[in-house]
């Protein structure tokens, strides 16, 4: 079972397949990811994907001429998938952002998360700085992270987690609920905030909706009080 943001690996195979169905000024670029051996990024399913397939994408560092990044979408066959992992953790990207002046405050946000039983795991520019040792980073990037609370509980102490700290820290990315739905957590914070019903943009493996609050607030387990 494949998600969003996760890391893929792929045989030579695989990056033949991404290179043939790319536009040409795209192939040299295939190249170089394939012999550096970095991981492609699992994105939103193709419309017309087949069974056997997953939609992959990588993106380049920003262009020094407009600051635009290339990205570049293709898909493969599932057998040409070497290994799978999930995004990083922030103990996996602190290294790659220590010009930045938020750097101090990653740590004590990991450190937070990890007491009320949350997982931080982070995609976007950060994660692909980390993982390639490219210049991504500019001082206006954000930081896209992923938190996947399993309960209300958890679901409130995530969100008062991210909004304490992106008074320090540039937070970007989403919460996943149980049901593998993901929510912009800025969103998700200000919907909550307002009435209930109020209806957010869901995406999902194979498609984006929009999703009332109580619909996702019902897929979340129920919290266990220990005695």
């Amino acid at each position: 079972m494949y998600a969003r943001h996760d890391l893929v690996w792929l045989s030579d195979q695989g990056w033949r397949q991404a290179r043939d169905m790319a536009p040409a000024y795209c192939r040299d670029m295939i190249e170089t990811w394939r012999q550096a051996d970095w991981p492609a990024v699992v994105r939103r399913a193709d419309a017309d994907l087949l069974p056997d397939q997953l939609s992959l994408g990588i993106a380049m560092p920003p262009r020094p001429t407009d600051a635009g990044k290339t990205r570049i979408g293709f898909r493969v066959q599932r057998t040409d998938i070497r290994k799978v992992a999930s995004p990083l953790s922030i103990a996996q990207i602190r290294d790659a952002t220590p010009q930045l002046p938020w750097h101090p405050f990653l740590s004590t946000l990991d450190s937070d998360a990890a007491g009320q039983g949350l997982s931080i795991r982070v995609y976007g520019s950060v994660a692909l700085q980390a993982l390639t040792r490219q210049p991504y980073l500019t001082a206006a990037s954000d930081i896209d992270v992923l938190l996947q609370p399993l309960t209300n509980t958890q679901l409130h102490r995530a969100l008062d987690l991210l909004n304490a700290y992106s008074q320090h820290l540039p937070l970007d990315g989403e919460i996943i609920f149980p049901s593998g739905q993901a929510v912009p957590w800025k969103e998700l914070s200000a919907a909550l905030r307002a009435k209930s019903g109020h209806r957010v943009l869901v995406k999902e493996m194979h498609k984006v909706s929009l999703v009332t609050t109580d619909a996702l607030l019902a897929t979340m387990k129920e919290d266990v009080c220990m005695t």
